[in-house]
């Protein structure tokens, strides 16, 4: 039987979507089979449901529609209530099937609709649904003080009646680290001051002073998180701004598109009314702000340009009064438009301008995915998962979700507190993830490059590099790692001439750190290929004793659960003993990541059933397997039907301790495994990490030279996590 959680606001605005996805999020991650059901929505009717759709597309839940509250109200009209529960019944009775919790998201008690709040009280009782209070500190006059809360969460209490023994805790929203905000509820700081910051961009963590002193909050009755309020979670992209107010891109030229021109997908961290000198203007050019400005301000307009073109990620510009900008300006501002800053214009004066962004809405739109996944992350770290898990009072799934997957890399790196060489220091999307991993603490990273260069990327990017973070200067410290690599290379005759020369190379500079034991590995790839990075680790650092070769493993991130997919990056046609050999790495990879390995040897034929040179090599390379290492589960050859889905395997290969049920998968071939891998994650859009070297002395990880910054931050982690294991 599944338990269930129904989430009961218990004001308006009190980020009932965040908190939702949020918990649904962190029960994911710690490994608990979570579902997701909304049985009423108060959306329009014509719009799709915000949760549901991000329930849907992010965590890949099945759910059905919500009941619109218009129906619901029709039924209560009509004095059929007990229907419209009955109703409600049936779509959770679709849900908790396939599930072992079910976050139920309830609805916000509103004026117009005084039977929402008893609605609530319903629809959690026909559920049978232990209920978790959400508390907004916004809704609470200031100052804030214990007893303040304490009566606020008693009133609410008191709305459920007869059914209040099943409130098991709350959790309160945005918290201020002062105990109290002075932003808006739309989040955005419209301001003349240009001077203004949003103070809590970087903030992760935020506590009420008084909790303490609260009496509500007991064993039976838990504080299960506390939310900070985070501007910059808040912050809408330009084109959610265009499309609200109807603000029009400026044409550049006919001949051109606004596609060609304009990143509408800009975040938007502040709002800038800039009607002052360009002088005074200067301060207000800051990453993520947005300008408005009369379309007649040139000099407003060009210091903005200039400003973008030299490497300040502004948000964009609103030229207000309709006033279009004179075609000279706009061909001096050609550099820093072509590299995407918006040029938007309004027929509305600056002040009506103003006012309509301070009333811009703070729904998260369908489409802006990267926004609600940074909302959900934050509101699963602040959520008390210990106290989650112990409620649950469930064993964790067999199956390992990409969520729990990260949730536990992160942890792992974190536990392992290592250091990581990244050689190219100066590229920005590795910057910014060496600031990303200082914070969250997955690792101590080392930038190699000129501190200076290093400095004006993170600047341009809009990232403050934390103090303790490292940069090493490659000329200051070339020379030292001469006569070391001389002598790790005196095999080949590699004169000192030769290993400075050779020592040019950053990636080479940093593998010697790594073969120095002076780090505990490396990370490169970003603008490297592949072999400029494993050719140093493989001259340098050499592979482990047990190792016949050197291979790789991709983690690939399903809805369902991670498997693991090798080898699809270094090795192009194994023999029977190297193939054995990969596979034999692999498992234990996947198990020292969390996942329990039934290893899958992948051919065209599954069994006997097949002959030819192939197919007989995955069928030798599975005995060798079997024999060198009994404890695993190895079979082969499987094909991939019958490896994946448990109803072929049964048809299949019956007797199989493996098939249908694989969580590693070996290909036989490089071709297979790359063509494989990559149709699954662009086909399927799942997320891929790695590929994660095997089989060298120390960890030295490749990146995609298309690699995203989470791409390069789960890298770091999971080379961190390495380390801690050779």
């Amino acid at each position: 039987m599944a338990k269930s959680f129904f989430i009961a606001p218990t004001a308006k605005n009190a980020g009932l979507t965040s908190v939702s996805l949020g918990l649904l999020r962190a029960l994911d991650e710690i490994g608990v089979r979570v579902g997701f059901f909304k049985p009423l929505t108060q959306i329009n009717q014509s719009k799709e449901d915000n949760s549901i759709h991000f329930a849907k597309a992010i965590n890949h839940v099945t759910t059905p529609g919500a009941i619109h509250i218009s129906e619901a109200q029709a039924y209560i009209s009509r004095g059929d209530k007990g229907l419209l529960m009955e109703k409600i019944a049936e779509n959770f009775h679709h849900v908790k099937q396939n599930y072992d919790v079910i976050i139920i998201e309830g609805i916000v008690p509103v004026q117009d609709q005084a039977y929402s709040s008893e609605l609530n009280k319903d629809v959690a009782s026909s559920l049978d649904a232990e209920i978790i209070l959400l508390a907004p500190m916004s809704s609470l006059t200031l100052p804030h003080t214990a007893k303040q809360l304490d009566s606020h969460i008693r009133n609410a209490i008191g709305t459920f009646g007869a059914v209040k023994k099943s409130i098991i805790g709350c959790i309160l929203n945005k918290v201020s680290p002062s105990g109290y905000s002075d932003s808006n509820e739309n989040g955005l700081h419209i301001s003349e001051n240009t001077q203004a910051n949003i103070a809590a961009l970087s903030s992760n963590s935020a506590s009420i002073e008084f909790i303490d002193d609260c009496n509500v909050f007991s064993s039976s009755f838990k504080l299960i998180g506390q939310i900070p309020l985070q501007s910059h979670l808040q912050a809408p992209r330009v084109k959610d701004i265009a499309s609200e107010f109807n603000f029009s891109p400026v044409s550049i030229n006919e001949n051109t598109t606004i596609d060609s021109y304009y990143d509408l997908s800009r975040r938007v961290l502040k709002i800038s009314i800039c009607a002052r000198s360009v002088s005074n203007l200067i301060s207000a050019l800051t990453p993520g702000c947005l300008l408005v400005t009369p379309g007649d301000r040139s000099d407003v307009i060009l210091a903005a340009c200039m400003a973008a073109q030299n490497g300040t990620p502004l948000a964009g510009l609103i030229l207000t009064g309709g006033y279009q900008p004179d075609p000279s300006i706009l061909s001096l501002c050609q550099p820093a438009l072509k590299n995407g800053l918006p040029l938007l214009i309004t027929k509305r004066d600056t002040f009506e301008t103003a006012i309509k962004l301070s009333g811009l809405e703070n729904k998260v739109p369908l489409d802006d995915l990267d926004r609600i996944n940074d909302v959900m992350r934050t509101v699963a770290g602040h959520l008390d998962t210990d106290w989650l898990k112990q409620h649950c009072d469930k064993e964790r799934a067999t199956r390992l979700s990409p969520s729990a997957f990260r949730y536990l890399l992160s942890e792992n790196a974190r536990s392992a507190n290592k250091t990581i060489v990244l050689p190219e220091g100066n590229e920005p999307r590795t910057v910014c993830a060496a600031a990303i991993c200082h914070v969250r603490g997955l690792a101590k990273c080392i930038l190699i490059g000129k501190p200076d260069e290093i400095e004006l990327v993170a600047k341009s990017q809009g990232v403050t590099l934390p103090t303790d973070i490292k940069i090493i200067d490659p000329d200051e410290v070339r020379q030292r790692y001469v006569e070391p690599m001389t002598k790790l290379r005196k095999c080949k005759g590699v004169s000192p001439q030769m290993a400075l020369a050779m020592l040019e190379d950053n990636v080479v500079l940093a593998t010697m750190m790594v073969a120095l034991d002076e780090v505990d590995g490396l990370v490169s790839g970003a603008v490297h290929t592949t072999a400029n990075t494993v050719r140093p680790a493989l001259q340098l650092i050499k592979t482990t004793p047990h190792a016949k070769v050197v291979s790789s493993v991709f983690f690939m991130c399903l809805p369902e659960q991670v498997l693991v997919y090798g080898d699809c990056a270094i090795n192009p046609d194994p023999d029977a003993e190297q193939l054995a050999d990969i596979a034999i790495q692999s498992a234990d990879s996947a198990r020292a990541f969390g996942i329990e390995p039934k290893v899958a040897m992948i051919s065209y034929s599954t069994g006997q059933s097949g002959q030819g040179h192939d197919v007989d090599k995955v069928r030798e390379a599975t005995k060798i397997a079997q024999r060198k290492r009994p404890d695993i589960l190895i079979d082969g050859p499987l094909q991939y039907d019958a490896a994946a889905i448990e109803s072929v395997a049964h048809k299949k290969a019956p007797d199989s301790p493996v098939a249908g049920k694989a969580t590693v998968f070996i290909f036989p071939d490089l071709n297979t495994g790359n063509t494989t891998y990559k149709a699954v994650q662009r086909s399927a859009d799942v997320v891929s990490i790695g590929p994660m070297l095997q089989g060298l002395r120390k960890p030295v990880n490749d990146l995609s030279r298309g690699a995203l910054v989470e791409d390069i931050v789960f890298t770091i982690a999971l080379t961190a996590v390495q380390a801690s294991q050779h």
